[in-house]
C-alpha cells in the first residue's frame, strides 16, 4: 500500500482474513472509518492490532463518559506529544459531535471557552496534574489518554502527517464536512466489552482500571508490545527501560538528542527510544539503520511499539488520583 505508510507495506484491508478483518469490520461499524491508518499500520502484528483497537473502543468509544470530554483529553495528549495526524483526526471526531467551535478551537492550539474543557485540555496535556473529573469517569478518561499515548507514537513513527490526501484536513470546512459524515456513528451508543473476544494476549489489568473492560485491553495491548523488546539484546532492551524510567513523563527530548545511542552502533535502541520520548524525530536514517534482514515489517512495528508502550507506562507512573 501507499499513501500515508513511511516505512511499511500493509495489505490490503479488503484482502484481510482472520481476526484482522474482524477487526476491520467492527473498526467500520463502531468508529465509522474502515481503514483508519493509525491501525491498518499495526496489522502485521495481530495480537498489536487486537490490543490497540479494544483499549481505544474501550475507552473513546464505547462507555457513559461524553464522547466530546473524551476527544478533548484524546487532542490533548495528541498536541502534547506533537502528533498533527491525531491532532487533525480528533478535531474530525469533534466536528461529528456537533461541537463545531471547540473542535476548532483545539485545532488552533487555544482555549475552549469552557471551563470543564480547559480542564480536560490541560490535563491531556500534562496527566501528572489533579484529575478534572470523579473516579467513576476516571477509566474512561485515562484509558483514552493512554490510548493515544500509544497511538501518537506509533502514527509519528510510521505514518506521514497528512491524514488526508494532499493535505486536505488543514482546511476548515473539509475537517467540518468529514465530520458531517461520521456524525451518525459517533453519536451511537455502544456496549462495552464486545473487542474483547478478539484479544490475542493476556495481562494484568491496571489498578485504575480493574475489573472493567479497559483494564482487559490496556493488559493485552500491554503483553504485545512489551514483545519488541526480543527484538534488541538484554544491554539495549534494558537501557530503553532505563532511560524511559528517568525521565518525568512531561518533557521533551531535548533538540542535541545527547541521550541517544548512536545509530550505527545501537540502530535498535535508538529507534525503540526515539518512539518513546522523540517520535517525530525518526528519520529515514535511523529506520534504515536497523531494518535490515532478517527484520520485517512486523518486527518495526513491534520495536515502536515496545518503544511507545515504555513511554505509555511512565505516564501511567505520574498519574495523581488527586481532585481539582
Amino acid at each position: 500500500m501507499t499513501g500515508p505508510f513511511r516505512y511499511t507495506s500493509p495489505a490490503p484491508p479488503e484482502s484481510a482474513t482472520g481476526v484482522v478483518a474482524d477487526v476491520y469490520a467492527q473498526m467500520a461499524k463502531d468508529f465509522g472509518i474502515e481503514r483508519a491508518s493509525a491501525f491498518v499500520v499495526l496489522a502485521a502484528s495481530p495480537p498489536l492490532l487486537t490490543g490497540a483497537w479494544a483499549l481505544v473502543r474501550e475507552s473513546l468509544l464505547a462507555g457513559r463518559v461524553s464522547r466530546t470530554d473524551k476527544e478533548v483529553v484524546a487532542a490533548g495528549v495528541s498536541l502534547a506529544n506533537r502528533c498533527p495526524f491525531c491532532v487533525d483526526a480528533h478535531t474530525v471526531l469533534l466536528h461529528a459531535t456537533g461541537d463545531h467551535r471547540l473542535a476548532e478551537t483545539i485545532a488552533r492550539d487555544e482555549q475552549p471557552q469552557d471551563p470543564a474543557h480547559r480542564q480536560l485540555l490541560s490535563w491531556g496535556k500534562d496527566m501528572s496534574t489533579p484529575q478534572p473529573f470523579p473516579s467513576t469517569d476516571a477509566p474512561e478518561h485515562i484509558g483514552t489518554a493512554l490510548s493515544f499515548h500509544f497511538i501518537n507514537r506509533v502514527v509519528s513513527s510510521l505514518l506521514t502527517e497528512s491524514m488526508l490526501p494532499f493535505g486536505l484536513q488543514r482546511l476548515r470546512a473539509v475537517r467540518s464536512a468529514a465530520g458531517r459524515t461520521l456524525a451518525r456513528t459517533v453519536r451511537q451508543e455502544l456496549a462495552t466489552g464486545l473487542s474483547l473476544p478478539l484479544l490475542e494476549t493476556e495481562g494484568e489489568a491496571p489498578s485504575w482500571a480493574a475489573g472493567t473492560a479497559i483494564g482487559t485491553a490496556f493488559g493485552a495491548l500491554r503483553t504485545a508490545a512489551e514483545l519488541g523488546a526480543g527484538l534488541l539484546s538484554e544491554e539495549d532492551a534494558a537501557f530503553v527501560r532505563e532511560s524511559v524510567a528517568a525521565w518525568d513523563g512531561v518533557s521533551p527530548l531535548p533538540p542535541h538528542g545527547a541521550v541517544l545511542p548512536d545509530r550505527a552502533e545501537r540502530p535498535g535502541a535508538r529507534l525503540a527510544l526515539l518512539a518513546a520520548r522523540a517520535p517525530y524525530r525518526i528519520t529515514d536514517e535511523d529506520v534504515a539503520a536497523w531494518l535490515v534482514p532478517p527484520f520485517t515489517d512486523h518486527c518495526l512495528v513491534h520495536l515502536i511499539a515496545f518503544g511507545a508502550i515504555r513511554a505509555v507506562g511512565r505516564v501511567e507512573a505520574t498519574l495523581t488520583t488527586q481532585p481539582v
